[in-house]
């Protein structure tokens, strides 16, 4: 269990945690010479089960009381579980006092207890006094009818029933929720130690670390900087594991000192937030729950500049209401998304305080629901839909109802990392009847409307042009269902050609009943050109050549090659340019393989090469995959589709290069 403690400068969290534990947490010299905390401090105590080195041990922070340094209060009182607010007997409520617990509340601690502090240094009448005071105070705060313990560090007083509150808790305290999670740790200090190199401590905010683990350091470079575990100290003794709730010292392989900076975050490689606005790991949007703090005297106004506090962090933002308006009243909740000025790591469910534009006040707080929020459509329908079933208190019942309020689909690594998952939901987990393909799913009732949307589609298709055979995959995609993610979409034309309702035809898609009939003259001229496009090779026969060595016009020889590619049975690569089925598969296989040998592309030269081809009718092949969707162009390379089954069919394969 984290205690944390809180209160105004000199009411005596740093002599509390020395009487309760042993130790000075005040470690610097500066601290020494002007009796205050300037930096976090951190002691333990074992509770009684802890003998013999078992069960719970406490860890404390104590954190500077100074409103120039509330910084640094509000990053070690993220991740805490037991808060302790300290009101001084003979100063009674201060201001800092007043922020301190705002900061407790807002972000959610519901577990604590008030200390009033010093009692040897006044009459029974005031200590009564500064007690009712401290219960005034927290009403209406998380803190709420919490209990308020006399304490006097110097003759002993209270301390012992302090001990012993604090040791109960501990003993009966449950963290669950935890299963399933990655593994992150808030960094609020660096430094290095001779024969261990640079470590990081913090506290573990969910999961869990081994030694010899791999970890990603974010915000930073895209995906994360690796780094790996070399040891680790938990609440203050040498482990193999650590896991949520402990405060951890993790010696880092593979990383200086100066490239870690508290801010950061050490998290499981799966924990990773994928870029949205910025090639670097981490999020500048975020959408979350605000509450505005009751005693704030004017409303939170979208536009507001605020200072953005999660974990170990504190970055510059501004706030965008969603729901309310334009402003938020005092003691009012609503949906907001903050705009980062730079990148933060945060994960759904991440406590977020927020603080003036001069860094005065504490002002609001809330939960994020989505880390990775968009810039477009942010206030629609659908996106509030998909922010309340974000809000579901459960990991599956968010997913199911994510799923249901997403009619394009749920990106599944997405989710798991903006969630903090360690994995990907597994099939079991997803509803009945959802339409899975690869890290995407739809839901059952959304994919059935998608089928029925591609099917409307398609014949109105074949109303308005009934002599071609159907559009190509690609256009039919971008005709029916152009938003929902492409790998859903391929799923969801699949289904239908299995159940017999499309039939595909090369690239060409249609219905059943519909297809693209030769007259005998064309009929004719198919028998004549087959033999001599088969023998054309990878480069292709033009219409003007087939009809010459057929002796037919050239009009009607391109009428009728037209027509068969209409048929899906030749590929017309450039105007007049025509490949059979079975050349067009061979050469579909070569850029399958040379796309595996390096990473997905496909170079015009490599291409080139590995077909014996000229560059110029290389890059048109190249093109015409791009057009039917083997291929997808970026940039000045052509990447192979991973989720296309184009020229997948039986004994569509690579063969031996055809004669001329």
């Amino acid at each position: 269990m984290i205690v944390g403690t809180a209160g105004h400068i000199d009411h005596g969290k740093t002599t509390l945690v020395r009487a309760l534990t042993g130790v000075d947490t005040d470690r610097l010299p500066e601290e020494k010479k002007r009796g205050i905390s300037i930096e976090l401090g951190y002691a333990f105590l074992d509770a009684p089960e802890a003998a013999g080195g078992a069960g719970e041990r406490i860890g404390f922070i104590d954190v500077p009381g100074h409103e120039r340094l509330v910084h640094t209060m509000l990053a070690g009182a993220t991740g805490i579980d037991f808060a302790l607010l300290l009101v001084a007997a003979d100063d009674g409520v201060m201001p800092q006092t007043r922020e301190h617990l705002a900061v407790l509340s807002l972000l959610g601690l519901s577990q604590g207890a008030v200390v009033v502090t010093k009692t040897d240094r006044v009459d029974a009448a005031r200590l009564a006094d500064v007690c009712a005071q401290a219960r005034a105070l927290c009403e209406g705060s998380s803190l709420a009818g919490c209990p308020v313990l006399a304490v006097s560090a110097v003759s002993g007083q209270g301390v012992a029933d302090l001990k012993d509150l604090l040791q109960r808790t501990a003993a009966s305290r449950h963290r669950g929720g935890d299963e399933g999670r990655a593994f992150r740790l808030a960094v609020d200090r660096v430094f290095t130690l001779d024969g261990v190199g640079t470590v990081a401590t913090g506290t573990v905010h969910a999961g869990r670390v081994s030694v010899g683990d791999e970890l990603r350091l974010v915000p930073g470079e895209a995906g994360g900087k690796p780094v790996r575990v070399r040891s680790l100290r938990a609440q203050n003794r040498e482990v193999a594991a650590s896991g949520a709730g402990e405060r951890c010292a993790i010696g880092l392989a593979g990383i200086a000192k100066d490239e870690v900076r508290r801010r950061q975050w050490l998290v499981a490689p799966a924990a990773v937030l994928p870029a949205r606005d910025t090639p670097r790991a981490g999020s500048t949007r975020m959408d979350v729950r605000l509450t505005l703090w009751h005693e704030e005297a004017k409303p939170l106004r979208s536009g507001a500049i605020v200072h953005v506090h999660v974990g170990s962090q504190d970055l510059l933002g501004t706030v965008a209401m969603l729901d309310s308006g334009d402003s938020l009243a005092p003691g009012a909740s609503a949906l907001a998304q903050l705009v980062l000025h730079e990148p933060l790591g945060t994960w759904a469910g991440d406590r977020v305080v927020l603080r003036d534009a001069s860094a005065t006040r504490t002002v609001a707080g809330g939960v994020v629901l989505d880390p990775l929020a968009p810039s477009r459509y942010r206030r629609t329908p659908e996106r509030l839909a998909e922010l309340a079933a974000l809000e579901s208190p459960e990991v599956g019942q968010r997913l199911a109802a994510l799923l249901h309020a997403a009619p394009l689909g749920l990106d599944l690594r997405r989710h798991a990392a903006s969630q903090g998952l360690a994995e990907l939901p597994a099939d079991t987990a997803l509803p009945p009847g959802t339409l899975r393909e690869g890290d995407w799913a739809l839901d059952a009732t959304h994919a059935e409307a998608a089928r029925a949307t591609l099917l409307k589609v398609l014949a109105a298709y074949h109303e308005r042009q009934p002599e071609e055979l159907g559009p190509d995959a690609a256009r039919l995609r971008r005709l029916a269902l152009p938003r929902l993610a492409e790998p859903l979409y391929r799923a969801a034309l699949a289904g239908l050609v299995q159940a017999g309702r499309v039939t595909v035809r090369g690239a060409f898609v249609h219905l059943p009943e519909h297809g693209v009939r030769l007259s005998a003259s064309e009929e004719r001229m198919a028998q004549k050109v087959a033999p001599r496009l088969a023998e054309a090779g990878f480069e292709g026969a033009w219409a003007r050549d087939l009809a010459r060595d057929t002796g037919e016009s050239e009009p009607l020889m391109r009428t009728a090659l037209a027509r068969l590619a209409q048929r899906g049975e030749l590929h017309q690569v450039v105007k007049d340019l025509y490949y059979p089925q079975a050349t067009m598969a061979t050469l579909a296989s070569i850029a399958r393989r040379v796309g595996a040998e390096h990473d997905g592309v496909v170079m015009a030269a490599t291409f080139r090469d590995a077909t014996q081809l000229g560059r110029k009718r290389a890059i048109q092949v190249l093109e015409h995959f791009d057009r039917i969707g083997l291929t997808r162009r970026v940039g000045d390379v052509h990447r192979v589709r991973a989720d296309s089954t184009l020229f997948s069919t039986p004994g569509a394969g690579e063969r031996e290069r055809p004669c001329k």
